[in-house]
């Protein structure tokens, strides 16, 4: 696949996590709730799909970074498949942005920062929820987050069972609204990390 000459305007560049950062930056000025917000799909250990509403907290040189409970359904399926897609959408730009790729944790400095950046309440519910596990009550819940309110006072440490995942992209899909359905698509390729990416555009 060779790189096609006709993109030009919101497809024009060679480097698609710039791309994919304009593009963001141009849904948080426009779209009014989570313009970060990716539909994450994932496999449990029988094959079943999964995915859920995350939000993306980081557009790095070569990945996407977002942050969850690793003892979570999800991270639990992340750690173990070792792969994922999202789903970026935005109905204010009529865009989307399409990624697959492999996943690791993420969960050096750069998850402590964003973690103390998080509100206290925030920090404090990290701690209390067993995300996914099946809750008695909000009561118990609440419970849980006072008790660790007194425990940890105003900074609580970014719990161990807590962190980023890093998506490396294999595909990156841009995807823009077109008159009569004739919408505008092109595929970034490459299969391993070391070679340059491929592009073409696709059929509607």
């Amino acid at each position: 696949m060779g790189k096609d000459s006709t993109r030009k305007g919101i497809f024009k560049g060679d480097d698609p996590f710039a791309i994919a950062r304009a593009w963001l930056a141009e849904a948080e000025a426009q779209e009014p709730n989570d313009p970060n917000a990716i539909a994450l799909a994932t496999v449990d250990a029988q094959g079943m799909p999964n995915v859920r509403m995350v939000l993306l907290k980081e557009i790095l040189d070569d990945g996407f970074v977002f942050y969850t409970n690793y003892g979570s359904a999800k991270g639990q399926e992340l750690d173990s498949a070792g792969k994922a897609a999202f789903v970026m959408h935005w109905k204010s730009l009529r865009r989307q942005i399409r990624v697959r790729g492999t996943v690791e944790r993420f969960d050096g400095p750069e998850a402590d920062a964003y973690f103390n950046s998080r509100s206290l309440q925030s920090r404090l519910g990290a701690w209390a929820s067993h995300q996914s596990q099946p809750l008695e009550s909000r009561s118990a819940l609440m419970a849980r987050v006072a008790k660790l309110g007194v425990k940890f006072g105003l900074h609580p440490p970014r719990p161990p069972f807590w962190g980023g995942f890093l998506l490396t992209p294999v595909e990156i899909e841009f995807w823009a609204d077109g008159d009569f359905r004739l919408h505008d698509r092109f595929k970034w390729v490459k299969s391993h990390e070391t070679e340059a990416w491929g592009i073409q555009r696709l059929n509607p």
